[in-house]
């Protein structure tokens, strides 16, 4: 697989970590970051950038935040089949429950190691494997 993952996150040092994992995946050929879910609406709506093929975004930022982000995502036709993930150091279960109503793919709780960090890439790519071979069933 050769997946383009765009991943909204506000804090420097988190993005930086996550984006290093993703890159060392090599089912991961595109690493885009935006650093708010303002950003990640616009670069979504611009038709000069590629379309992701999966969307990780992390919930508490500036602007608009993940879950806003999400909800206009996945209410436009265009983007909507999009498979989205949320990570978060909140484990408040509002939050979950709003993602699960929304369609997110799953919730994922930011780790406190570098090696939990390289998981994501690991969690995510399992998910979207298991729906592209339901998908391509007869």
């Amino acid at each position: 697989m050769n997946l383009h993952i765009i991943i909204a996150e506000d804090d420097i040092d988190d993005a930086d970590i996550i984006c290093a994992a993703f890159n060392k995946n090599p089912h991961f050929n595109k690493v885009s970051l935006v650093t708010n879910g303002e950003e990640l609406l616009n670069y979504l709506k611009d038709p000069a950038k590629d379309t992701p093929d999966v969307i990780l975004t992390d919930i508490n930022m500036p602007l608009k935040d993940g879950i806003e982000a999400l909800q206009e995502i996945l209410n436009t036709d265009e983007i909507k089949h999009l498979p989205c993930f949320v990570y978060s150091t909140s484990i408040n279960p509002a939050y979950k429950e709003k993602c699960d109503q929304l369609g997110v793919k799953a919730y994922l709780i930011k780790p406190y190691s570098i090696e939990g960090f390289e998981e994501i890439p690991k969690n995510i790519l399992k998910i979207v494997e298991t729906e592209i071979a339901v998908c391509e069933k007869p």
